[in-house]
């Protein structure tokens, strides 16, 4: 089955945002600092390798509604050139893009990464908006997460990790790489083992 992916920029102060996000600053104010490696992949072969392999390791992406408003009119397409399924409160008809389909699925983030994972052709299903990250990996179904750490401190904006509740999520690091602009860091979720009120943790049966 397709991997769950949660692939992001993060200042260091925990921002993938800045303040004030909107249709005019789809990054927030001063966001669109965090993605500058992406913009000048051409100034490092090691930015430029994360990206590439990013791109075709993806076969679907996951994200919420939030995200497609402020981000469709820059796109002018999808994200990626795959499927995008958008969860949403209110339905409405598929929107048939260039180079490929936005969905909009109303059953809820579990059902939207399962109709995702049908779609991916067995690539990667990425998680794109920092609510549809933390509904997630509240409800364990994050397997990856590829993390790039930008060096800059925001000092405001949408914080990535938080409403996760009390439980640990327990982290994996599987690769560091870093260039003059960025640091990429891969972690695998293995998730804590769940404790009960009696203080004995038990197996996690949930992956």
């Amino acid at each position: 089955m397709s991997k769950v992916v949660l692939n992001v920029t993060m200042s260091l102060d925990g921002f993938m945002a800045g303040p004030d996000v909107s249709v005019e600053h789809p990054m927030g104010r001063g966001g669109l600092r965090l993605h500058e490696w992406i913009f000048d992949t051409s100034a490092s072969e090691v930015d430029t390798a994360v990206t590439r392999e990013t791109l075709d390791s993806t076969g679907a992406v996951v994200l919420g509604r939030r995200t497609f408003d402020v981000g469709v009119g820059v796109w002018k397409d999808t994200p990626y050139p795959v499927p995008c399924f958008v969860l949403t409160h209110n339905a409405r008809s598929q929107m048939v893009m260039k180079s490929g389909p936005f969905t909009f699925v109303t059953d809820g983030v579990k059902g939207a990464l399962q109709q995702a994972q049908a779609g991916a052709g067995g690539k990667d299903v990425t998680l794109m908006g920092a609510d549809i990250a933390q509904q997630a990996l509240r409800a364990r179904l994050v397997d990856e997460i590829n993390l790039q750490i930008a060096p800059v401190l925001l000092g405001g904006g949408r914080r990535l990790f938080d409403h996760l509740g009390i439980e640990p999520i327990e982290l994996e690091r599987t690769r560091i790489l870093a260039s003059p602009h960025v640091t990429h860091l891969r972690f695998h979720v293995t998730y804590a083992r769940k404790t009960p009120s009696n203080g004995v943790p038990t197996p996690d049966l949930d992956g």
